[in-house]
């Protein structure tokens, strides 16, 4: 039986190594869809389209559009994506870049079941045709608890889609039954038929003093699962942590900490 793929069958190749980026390569009407902020730079006969939602075939007219734009408002997210076309006569590229330092990694549907499941900030680009949705909890703990990895996003179809992991990325492959607790935040993608839930961490004294989170990500194979080391969210945190405070600085080394800043005359606690 002939099988036609529904999204385009696009080339690509990812250059660097801490602030990647990578490279699509687009036969003539082939396309790619991506998040608005990604785009890097591109060849002069791509052409730049903002759509409402992603173009997918899986949208059915304009309510089905309006439908998935609307749940990408829910989450913070654009309701607009921008499509690249190539309208020339040979292959064209168009690039997009990492966000922060870290790894692209490229996701091909068709080894995964025709979905993947990624957190909502990972998503960096994809092939037109795969539909890019929201993936709501059923579960009550995560709902309440989830933090970061509460509200995930799907990528659904037979093409490639490509996510980016901050830090250093590892894979796990969960046989069944097979559990991995991550933090939350940690959290870049997995397959379908990881089971995610949330737990408490337990013990007062991991709870008071423990400095990790009251809660955690429990992944239950089979699947594959992506982690990342250094989420967005800790990153910020880290140099938010050492943006000297007003009326006072202190060295990026210093042992000192806050009595540094009464020595230096910052009284402002």
């Amino acid at each position: 039986m002939f099988y036609q793929k529904e999204a385009h069958e696009i080339d690509y190749r990812i250059y660097g190594e801490e602030m990647q980026y990578v490279e699509i390569e687009l036969d003539p009407e082939e396309g790619v869809v991506a998040e608005s902020g990604s785009f890097m730079m591109m060849d002069s006969d791509i052409q730049m389209n903002t759509i409402l939602g992603d173009g997918s075939n899986q949208e059915k007219g304009i309510l089905g559009k309006i439908f998935s734009a609307g749940k990408r408002i829910l989450t913070g997210e654009n309701l607009f994506m921008t499509v690249f076309t190539n309208i020339g006569h040979g292959k064209k590229q168009v690039s997009f870049a990492s966000p922060y330092p870290g790894k692209i990694i490229p996701i091909d549907l068709t080894e995964f079941g025709g979905k993947f499941i990624c957190q909502k900030d990972a998503f960096l680009c994809a092939a037109k045709g795969v539909s890019i949705g929201i993936e709501f909890s059923r579960k009550l703990g995560r709902g309440i608890f989830g933090g970061e990895g509460f509200i995930m996003q799907k990528m659904e179809g037979d093409g490639l889609g490509f996510i980016h992991a901050g830090g250093t990325m590892a894979k796990k492959v969960l046989q069944p039954g097979e559990v991995l607790r991550v933090d939350t935040g940690c959290i870049v993608g997995f397959t379908k038929d990881v089971d995610y839930d949330i737990e408490f961490v337990g013990g007062i004294k991991n709870t008071i003093f423990g400095g990790e989170g009251l809660f955690f990500a429990s992944l239950r194979g089979p699947g594959t699962v992506f982690i990342q080391s250094l989420p967005f969210s800790r990153l910020a945190g880290r140099v938010l942590s050492m943006a000297p405070r007003s009326g006072g600085s202190r060295g990026e080394g210093s042992i000192l900490g806050g009595i540094g800043d009464l020595l230096d005359g910052d009284n402002s606690f």
